[in-house]
């Protein structure tokens, strides 16, 4: 009985103190700019596994200062068209994506920009129902601590756009030999066309297949009501 009620006591202490620090690290991240992800030393790790030469590329900028807006526009258009106006999660796309799944149809992706920039700067990548959970749980934290802004702010930054690339300002300094400032709408669109497979597609050769979605994404930004504040206004 004592030993149980000691395991009780440690786990209990466990989950106060996973809480407790999952709370301030999210809190600080608000305003400390994100250098390293989980994903960025998984990568490191593979390349070291296959005895390549490490290579991480990433530079942190602000958006109102250091990136184009078409960046955001762009990513907005590509990946979550709802970023403005969901909590969170897009049940209309995680409805639509589980009715795919049923009938046996390509599988359509359902993650938000939020639930990606969660996953990106918290999580190990994983498929199991433990790493949603907790891809989930800090969604929510982001939602609740974080703007919009900052969140959308954040996945220009991490998110993985090319091998060993991550972040606007890397992409567009290795991909078109410019700052992310200086990136055309066409530019933006080819990177955004690439992020859900940044290792096998190319911004800067694109496939004709990446080169149709890009002219998609171009195509489907004046349709989409953002803020502001994308526009640097």
């Amino acid at each position: 009985m004592i030993f149980l009620k000691r395991v009780r006591l440690i786990l209990r202490w466990a989950v106060c103190l996973f809480f407790a620090l999952s709370f301030l690290s999210v809190l600080a991240y608000r305003w400390i700019p994100v250098k390293v992800t989980p994903l960025m030393l998984i990568r490191c790790c593979q390349q070291m596994g296959r005895g390549e030469k490490i290579r991480l590329k990433n530079h942190w900028v602000s958006m109102d200062e250091g990136m184009t807006p078409d960046m955001a526009l762009a990513v907005v258009a590509s990946e979550d068209q709802r970023f403005m106006t969901h909590h969170g999660f897009d049940f209309d796309a995680i409805s639509k994506a589980w009715d795919e799944r049923q009938t046996g149809k390509r599988k359509r992706g359902a993650s938000t920009i939020s639930q990606q920039t969660a996953k990106n700067v918290f999580l190990f990548p994983s498929r199991s129902f433990v790493r949603k959970g907790f891809e989930a749980y800090f969604t929510i934290l982001i939602e609740f601590l974080w703007s919009k802004e900052r969140i959308l702010e954040v996945y220009l930054n991490v998110a993985e756009m090319g091998k060993g690339i991550y972040g606007a300002e890397a992409a567009a300094q290795e991909i078109f030999g410019k700052p992310a400032a200086d990136l055309t709408r066409r530019e933006a669109s080819l990177i955004a066309a690439c992020l859900p497979n940044p290792i096998q597609r190319q911004a800067g050769k694109p496939s004709a297949y990446v080169s149709k979605r890009a002219g998609q994404i171009r195509a489907l930004i004046p349709k989409i009501a953002y803020p502001e504040w994308i526009n640097h206004e």
